[in-house]
């Protein structure tokens, strides 16, 4: 099996247009790995390739469950693992593209899921009463008393029932990685940039369109550029702080982004250089076809 190129980066990097333009040289079908894309009907904020950007190349999990509908890190690792047999039968290139790392991760790497996993934010619980629940368990762990992701991602390993090992170091299959990256103040730049184009380009009619939605749906709650209209819907905040809200939130996304990818994959970055692209294509391809 060839190896699956995986390219990550922080959000509004550049990724997409990367991928696609890669894949029509080595004959590639592309895997998502954000996990909004995965969903219908959110189609901006989420940022996923057009049918016009994907230029006829094979796209897949884009767009595949209703935003009410429940679907966790378990099922992508289901369906991720599926494609890559399926595509690699078919003979193709695999490219998987995204900036959910715990996704992309759990997907190629050996993470131990129960079947019925739920990832839950426990935002109605304290950091104190997170500690309280993960001590319930009587279990001999070691407790980052001052993390609450930590804290939280800690109760739902519990909660699921999910082995915590130190084997989620062994991938499972051949992978380059590589990343993209630019210095911070052009990517934030680039981020502000984007949510201006997002309004621009309908979002908020977007957002209006699935106002019934938000009482059902985790992902409307949760998803940077959605999560941050429920007040403004329902409680009368400004679209000026709505606006300035998903700008924070997505400049400190791509800084958790960062931290993640250098700290959990074996990445090669690559600088990108915006004003000419297909050099970052061209150096991108370099190092996929390095033995």
């Amino acid at each position: 099996m060839k190896e699956i190129i995986v390219i990550v980066g922080p959000t509004g990097i550049g990724k997409t247009k990367c991928s696609v333009e890669l894949a029509k040289r080595i004959h590639a079908e592309i895997i998502n790995g954000d996990s909004v894309s995965i969903y219908k009907d959110l189609e901006i904020a989420s940022a996923k390739p057009t049918k016009e950007e994907q230029e006829n190349i094979p796209h897949h999990l884009i767009s595949i469950k209703e935003v009410e509908e429940e679907y966790t890190v378990y099922d992508y690792q289901k369906d991720v693992r599926k494609l890559i047999k399926e595509i690699s039968d078919r003979g193709k290139r695999i490219i998987i593209v995204g900036g959910t790392g715990l996704y992309i991760k759990a997907a190629l790497y050996d993470y131990q899921f129960q079947q019925g996993t739920k990832n839950h934010d426990y935002k109605e619980l304290s950091n104190e009463e997170l500690i309280n629940k993960i001590k319930s368990f009587q279990k001999d762990l070691i407790i980052d008393h001052n993390n609450r992701r930590r804290l939280v991602r800690l109760l739902n390993k519990l909660e699921n029932n999910e082995v915590i090992t130190n084997c989620k170091d062994n991938c499972l299959y051949p992978i380059k990685v590589i990343g993209l990256t630019t210095d911070r103040e052009q990517l934030y730049e680039r981020i502000n940039q984007r949510v201006d184009q997002m309004f621009q380009n309908g979002l908020l009619e977007e957002i209006e369109s699935l106002k019934e939605k938000y009482q059902s749906s985790r992902i409307l709650n949760s998803g940077i550029g959605y999560k941050e209209f429920y007040d403004y819907l329902f409680h009368n905040k400004s679209l000026e702080i709505v606006k300035e809200e998903i700008k924070q939130n997505s400049r400190r996304y791509a800084k958790r982004q960062y931290t993640f990818f250098r700290n959990q994959f074996p990445t090669k970055w690559i600088e990108v250089d915006y004003n000419n692209f297909i050099n970052t294509i061209n150096q991108v391809q370099e190092e996929v076809e390095k033995k």
